[in-house]
C-alpha cells in the first residue's frame, strides 16, 4: 500500500534571514518617499495644533490619575517626541491617556508617584520585549466585544470621576473600588459648588457647539482660555465666588519661594525611585499593575495606528510601534513622565491638520515645552471644572455609544454576553480581570464554534458525491469535514460506533480534516481499536490533515493491525472492495440501505 510521504521543508523556512531591528520605520519611510519644504511646514502646523489639544489633555488626565499636572505635559514632551522618532505609524502621536486612569490611579493611591514611575518603567521594558519579539500581530487576536466592552467601561469610570472636580465636591481619600467611589461621591453631594459646576456646564457647552461653528482653532483652546478668563474675573470682583483653579489646587517651591500651577522648567532627569533603589519585593507588587500598563497600551497604540492608517492611506508597522512605545515608556519615568501610549484622538487631529511624517507628533512635543516655559502662570488660572468637563467629552467619544448599541442590537448572543461582561467587569473591578477573562471566554466560545463547524457522515453501499463510484458492499464510508481538535474530535468520533453489523470494512475519510491535533488523534486511535474489537477493518483515507508529523509519530499501521492507509478515497475504496472479495465468509445477506447520520 502506498504510503503518505514526509512533506519537503518550506522555501521560505530554508532562506529564513534575520530580520532587522524593528525600529524608526516610519520616519525612514517618509524620508524615502521624498521629504521637501512643503512637508515640513505641514507638519510644523498640524505639530502646533495637535500640541494646543494636547496641552490641557495632558494636564487633566495627570490630575484625574492623581498627581500633579506637570508630569502629564512631561510625559507629552518626552514620550510624545521620541516614541514617533522610533515608532512605526507616521501619524501616531504619543501621551497620556484617558483609557489609562483607571489602572493608574490605584497604583497612586497605594505607591504613590514613585511607585508609579517604576510601573510605568517596567511596562516600558515589556513593551520593548513584545516589540522585539515580534508580538505585534498577535493583538489582533483580541476579539472585538472585549476591546469595546472594556473601552465602555473605562468611558464610564472616567465620567463618573469626573463628577468630583465637575460639581467641587469635598471628598477624602476616594477609595479603590469602583461602587465605593460612586457611594463616596454619592455622600459628599451636599459639599457641591454651584460655581464650580457652572464653570463646568458653560465649558462643557463650549466644547460641543465651538465645533459645529469653526474648526480651524480647537475647541478646548477657546473654551478653557474663557474659563480660565471667566475664573480670573471672578477672583477679582466676586472674591466670594471661590473657583477651584490649577494654581489653588497645586503648589511648588523654586528657590524656596512657593508657587502655584505648574513649574515653569524643561523635565528634568531624576531617578525614578528617589533616593533608594526599590526592593524586589516592591517590585513584585508593581508587575501585576505593570503588566497591566503594557497590555493596555499595546491594545490601544495598536489600534490608534490602525485608525490612522485608514485615515491616511498607510501602513503601520506594529513591531515598531511596540519597540518605540517601550522605549518611551522607559524613558519619560526618569523625567518624571506617566504611562504614555498612542492617543486616538490627538493622532485623528494630526491627520486632520495635514500631517506628513513622524514629524509632526515631534513638532506637537516641542509645543507642549515651549507652553510650559512660557505660559506656566496663565496655566494657573485654568479652572478645575473646566478639566473634568474636558475629560466628561473625552469620556463619551471614548465610549462610542451608538457602536456599542448596535453590538449589542446585531451582534450574535455570545458576543454580547461577551461585550457586556467584558464592561462590567472592568466598571465593577477592573481592567486586567475583564480582558483575561474576556480573552479566555472569547477562547472558549471559538472553540465551540469551531467544533459546530467539523461535521460527520456515514455512507454504506450507495452512491457518495464526493467518491469516484458507488461504496461496495460490506463498506461504510465515514466522512469527517472539519478540524479535528480537542473541542470536536470526540463528538466527531463518537458516530463510527453506529456502523451496522453488516459492514466488515469502515473507510474513514479525512481529505476534508485541514488539521488534526493530540486529542484529536487520541480519539481516532480509540475508534480504530473499537473497530478492531469489533473485528471491523480500517482504512484511512487521505490527503491526511496538517500537521503530518502527528501521523507520522503515531504510525497507526505499526500499532493496529486492522489498518491500512491509502492516499486518496478512490484508492480506499477500491482496496476496501477488494479486502470483500477475498473474503467472501463476510456476505451476510442482501446490501443495507443508505444512511446518514
Amino acid at each position: 500500500m502506498p504510503r503518505y510521504r514526509r512533506s519537503p521543508p518550506r522555501p521560505e523556512a530554508a532562506a529564513r534571514v534575520r530580520q532587522p531591528l524593528p525600529v524608526a520605520t516610519a520616519l525612514r519611510e517618509s524620508f524615502r518617499q521624498g521629504y521637501d519644504r512643503k512637508a515640513l511646514r505641514a507638519d510644523l502646523l498640524s505639530g502646533a495644533v495637535v500640541g494646543v489639544v494636547a496641552l490641557p489633555l495632558s494636564m487633566a488626565l495627570a490630575i484625574a490619575t492623581g498627581v500633579s499636572p506637570e508630569h502629564g505635559l512631561y510625559t507629552a514632551v518626552v514620550a510624545g517626541g521620541l516614541v514617533p522618532l522610533l515608532g512605526g505609524s507616521r501619524f501616531q502621536v504619543t501621551g497620556p491617556t484617558a483609557a489609562f486612569i483607571v489602572i493608574l490611579a490605584p497604583i497612586v493611591g497605594r505607591f504613590g508617584l514613585e511607585g508609579l514611575l517604576i510601573a510605568g518603567l517596567l511596562a516600558g521594558a515589556m513593551l520593548v520585549g513584545m516589540g522585539l519579539a515580534r508580538l505585534g500581530r498577535f493583538i489582533q487576536f483580541i476579539p472585538h466585544p472585549v476591546t469595546t466592552g472594556f473601552t465602555a467601561g473605562i468611558a464610564t469610570v472616567i465620567a463618573t470621576l469626573q463628577l468630583k472636580d465637575a460639581f467641587g465636591l469635598t471628598v477624602g481619600a476616594m477609595p479603590d473600588g469602583f461602587p465605593e467611589k460612586v457611594e463616596a461621591l454619592w455622600h459628599a453631594r451636599a459639599t457641591a459648588s454651584l460655581p464650580d459646576a457652572a464653570v463646568a456646564a458653560a465649558t462643557l457647552a463650549l466644547l460641543l457647539l465651538i465645533p459645529r461653528v469653526q474648526k480651524r482653532i480647537p475647541a478646548p483652546l477657546i473654551a478653557l482660555t474663557l474659563a480660565a478668563v471667566l475664573a480670573a474675573a471672578a477672583r477679582r470682583y466676586w472674591p466670594e465666588v471661590a473657583v477651584a483653579t490649577i494654581g489653588s489646587r497645586f503648589h511648588f517651591t523654586v528657590d524656596g519661594v512657593a508657587v502655584s500651577g505648574i513649574p515653569p522648567v524643561p523635565p528634568h532627569f531624576a531617578w525614578p525611585w528617589g533616593a533608594h533603589l526599590p526592593t524586589l519585593a516592591h517590585v513584585r507588587e508593581l508587575l501585576p499593575a505593570a503588566f497591566a500598563i503594557a497590555m493596555l497600551g499595546a491594545i490601544e497604540s495598536l489600534l490608534s495606528a490602525v485608525v490612522a492608517d485608514g485615515m491616511g492611506g498607510t501602513r503601520h508597522d506594529s513591531n515598531a510601534e511596540l519597540f518605540a512605545l517601550g522605549i518611551g515608556n522607559l524613558v519619560a519615568p526618569f523625567f518624571g513622565g506617566i504611562a504614555a501610549t498612542g492617543a486616538l484622538a490627538r493622532t485623528a487631529t494630526n491627520v486632520r491638520a495635514g500631517a506628513r511624517s513622524p514629524l509632526a507628533a515631534v513638532f506637537h512635543a516641542a509645543v507642549v515645552l515651549a507652553s510650559i516655559l512660557l505660559f506656566a502662570p496663565l496655566i494657573a488660572w485654568v479652572p478645575m471644572a473646566s478639566l473634568a468637563a474636558l475629560l466628561l467629552v473625552v469620556a463619551w467619544n471614548m465610549s462610542e455609544l451608538r457602536h456599542f448599541a448596535h453590538t449589542v442590537r446585531v451582534a450574535p448572543r455570545s458576543d454580547v454576553i461577551l461585550l457586556i461582561t467584558c464592561f462590567v467587569l472592568t466598571v465593577v473591578f477592573d481592567m486586567v480581570i475583564a480582558v483575561s477573562f474576556g480573552v479566555v471566554l472569547a477562547a472558549l466560545l471559538f472553540m465551540r464554534r469551531m467544533a459546530e463547524t467539523t461535521t460527520s457522515r456515514i455512507f454504506s453501499e450507495s452512491a457518495h458525491p464526493g467518491a469516484p463510484r458507488a461504496v461496495p458492499e460490506h463498506v461504510a464510508l465515514y466522512q469527517i469535514a472539519g478540524p479535528l481538535f480537542f473541542g470536536a474530535a470526540q463528538s466527531a468520533m463518537s458516530a463510527i460506533s453506529t456502523v451496522s453489523e453488516g459492514v466488515r470494512v469502515v473507510v474513514l475519510d479525512l481529505g476534508a480534516v485541514p488539521v488534526i491535533d493530540a486529542s484529536g488523534l487520541v480519539a481516532l486511535e480509540s475508534a480504530l481499536e473499537r473497530l478492531q474489537l469489533d473485528r471491523k477493518f480500517a482504512i484511512v483515507a487521505g490527503p491526511l490533515p496538517e500537521p503530518r508529523s502527528v501521523f507520522e509519530r503515531a504510525n497507526l499501521e505499526r500499532h493496529h493491525d486492522n489498518i491500512v492507509i491509502a492516499a486518496d478515497l478512490d484508492e480506499a475504496l477500491r482496496t476496501a472492495e477488494d479486502l470483500v472479495l477475498l473474503n467472501p465468509g463476510w456476505a451476510t445477506g442482501a446490501p443495507s440501505s443508505r444512511r446518514e447520520a
